[in-house]
């Protein structure tokens, strides 16, 4: 559709002119002869673009343009003036005006700053979108789940997004913990600037601090030209520093200066830099362990948990197995172009007793796979991995009888796992799986119980 333009000239054969101009060019133009008239056309109808004369009869250019920037932001506005000075250019800049042309105006430079000013006009609107489209994606309600534990992370996370207060976020491994960190920016006042993500864990030490703080050109062997750090390329926004417990002690005293001072040291620079950033960090380590080990500076880690956030691992959040589940297996079906695919009901019990020690990047990962490798119509047993289906689900779990008189709970917890070593041929480790619970644990109960393998199945072997 071919751009509007709202043409304010009191002078009618200047007027007649430009019409001529924007229509030969294909615009839809419409003329007002005042600044009254061109904003009562405004109200009428929406315009892309307005080209205004500063000296008009009643309110002026400037009026003008100050009335469509407060009541029409997203008009982009030239004006142009038989009266050029520096004065009056920077008046209308500093207004709002996207460019300034002096009468005359020669005809390919009016239609380049028309054309340059509809293309900024549609830049924008495209990166409005944009922005508007990822805030969509990386909001707090598209972190799937309602169980009580994720609800509380994501309350506390909502909160601390309206500040630049530092946040420590800590989850095992897969449990999403660098998508809780974009929300956190994306729902934040600097939602429109830089979100830029390292893992501490990925770079080699001796190629971190220059990835992190940037170097100059000459500063050391390959140092052929200036690079910027991912702390300078995130100024204004969010650094996200992922697996924070990875980095060498030498650089956590450099990142606390950062946090401190606001500045960074790039490689060979003796001037230090100003920057502004807000620091979120994740680590599935056990930060006070590594402080206690003299790992990890007790100083830098109270510096960046200023907010703490524990997510919680994909097994402290059964209920949410299957939102979880039903929600990849429909992306991996439209991935993979496979609609019509179905799961049966009867497997959720398979996921929901799974403990999932990758956690939801686990649940990802195995979704996709039994979407490619399924034959037939529908997802069968026989289609999910050895580790799914070598827990028995809660619904065909053992029975227990409830007589009215009582009933022995050592005696049924004696039952069980002398069961469950039966089941796994009296293998210890694979019992306490299978349980639950840690081969020393399992060992305790089977003493306290007396339990023991019995002398015939030792003979067999």
């Amino acid at each position: 559709m071919n751009a509007s333009i709202l043409v304010v000239e009191d002078d009618p054969s200047l007027r007649r002119i430009m019409q001529l101009r924007m229509d030969h060019n294909g615009f839809k133009v419409h003329c007002a002869e005042s600044g009254e008239a061109g904003l009562a056309a405004l109200d009428r109808e929406p315009f892309d673009l307005v080209l205004t004369d500063l000296m008009l009869p009643g309110l002026s250019g400037i009026d003008v343009l100050k009335h469509i920037k407060t009541q029409f932001p997203s008009t982009t506005v030239i004006v142009l003036t038989a009266f050029g000075t520096v004065e009056t250019a920077v008046e209308a800049m500093k207004a709002g005006a996207f460019d300034y042309l002096t009468k005359p105006v020669d005809n390919e430079e009016l239609l380049l700053a028309v054309n340059r000013a509809l293309e900024t006009a549609r830049l924008r609107e495209e990166v409005g979108n944009l922005r508007m489209s990822v805030s969509r994606k990386f909001g707090f309600e598209n972190i799937l789940g309602h169980s009580p534990k994720l609800l509380y992370v994501l309350d506390v996370a909502a909160r601390a997004a309206q500040s630049d207060a530092t946040v420590l976020i800590h989850g095992e491994t897969g449990t999403g913990k660098e998508l809780l960190a974009k929300a956190i920016h994306f729902n934040s006042p600097r939602a429109g600037k830089p979100f830029v993500a390292i893992n501490c864990g990925a770079i080699p030490r001796e190629l971190l601090e220059s990835e992190l703080f940037g170097h100059v050109k000459g500063s050391f062997t390959g140092a052929i030209a200036h690079k910027k750090g991912r702390i300078e390329m995130a100024h204004g926004g969010t650094l996200f520093l992922d697996e924070i417990g990875e980095m060498p002690p030498e650089l956590q005293v450099k990142l606390l200066r950062v946090i401190q001072e606001r500045e960074i040291d790039k490689i060979g620079s003796n001037v230090p830099m100003k920057i502004d950033v807000r620091i979120v960090a994740a680590t599935h380590r056990n930060l006070m362990n590594m402080i206690e080990d003299g790992a990890f500076r007790e100083d830098l880690y109270y510096r960046l948990a200023v907010i703490p956030l524990d997510l919680p691992a994909l097994r402290e959040r059964s209920q949410d197995i299957p939102t979880l589940v039903d929600f990849f297996f429909s992306r991996a079906r439209e991935k993979n172009g496979r609609p019509d695919l179905q799961l049966a009901p009867t497997l959720m019990p398979y996921f929901a007793g799974y403990r999932w020690p990758g956690n939801i990047r686990e649940l990802e990962n195995i979704m996709e796979r039994i979407t490619v490798l399924a034959e037939g119509p529908e997802i069968r047993l026989q289609d999910l991995p050895a580790s799914l289906t070598a827990i028995v689900p809660q619904a065909n779990a053992m029975q227990v009888d409830m007589p009215e008189s009582g009933i022995s709970l050592e005696g049924v917890e004696k039952e069980l796992i002398r069961r469950a070593l039966e089941k796994h041929d009296w293998n210890q480790s694979q019992a306490a799986r299978y349980l639950d619970i840690s081969r020393k644990t399992l060992i305790y109960r089977m003493e306290k119980h007396g339990l023991g393998q019995p002398i015939v199945d030792t003979m067999v072997r």
